[in-house]
């Protein structure tokens, strides 16, 4: 998780600039109309840019997505340090919400989810809670397949972020939380009881 951001910190200002434009035209496409419909071409005119800088910097539209999502939910770990944080049921906590948070964020600032869209923000999103779960269990010694023990889990969060976003009259999102954490809690080592 902190490969990507000291990767960022060393490129050049101005590449660093250049990204920034693309991806915040980006953003700003993505509330108006769905990800399906925009083309690169948009996203170079919004961002002020020519069609190779896009090229030199991203693959395709898809790529930009992985890449936008990936810092977007990134920043919102550090935001609430969570990324810097050790395994306690109160930080347990605050990852669901964080991940709910997210969900629901993001289908209310996007004109139209499509599948493609949906797919690769859940492929970002429980990959990072995977990576987040390793380096937790890492740090407490965790016996065990720390890794399979970190698919499980984020999955597990991930499901139950996507039908409370999804629901069409939402719970309180704490009391939500409070309800389904033992569910979380029972792929992670301390299983019902207190986390460590």
């Amino acid at each position: 998780m902190t490969d990507i951001k000291l990767e960022d910190e060393k490129l050049d200002p101005r590449i660093r600039r250049t990204r920034n434009y693309i991806q915040e035209a980006f953003q700003c496409l993505l509330e108006e109309k769905s990800f399906k419909s925009i083309t690169v071409r948009e996203i170079t005119e919004r961002a002020e840019v020519n069609r190779a800088t896009f090229y030199a910097h991203h693959k395709d539209k898809y790529e930009l997505l992985n890449e936008t999502l990936r810092r977007i939910f990134r920043e919102e770990l550090e935001h609430r340090a969570l990324n810097v944080c050790h395994y306690s049921q109160v930080n347990l906590r605050a990852l669901v919400m964080t991940v709910c948070e997210f969900i629901r964020d993001l289908s209310s600032h996007c004109k139209t989810v499509d599948s493609q869209f949906e797919l690769i923000v859940e492929n970002q999103v429980r990959q990072q809670i995977q990576e987040l779960l390793e380096m937790w269990l890492k740090k407490m010694a965790a016996v065990g397949d720390r890794k399979s023990i970190a698919v499980a889990t984020s999955w597990t969060i991930y499901g139950l972020a996507e039908q409370w976003g999804r629901a069409e009259s939402r719970e309180n999102l704490e009391a939500y939380t409070d309800r389904v954490l033992p569910l979380v809690r029972a792929n992670l080592p301390g299983g019902e009881g207190e986390v460590r």
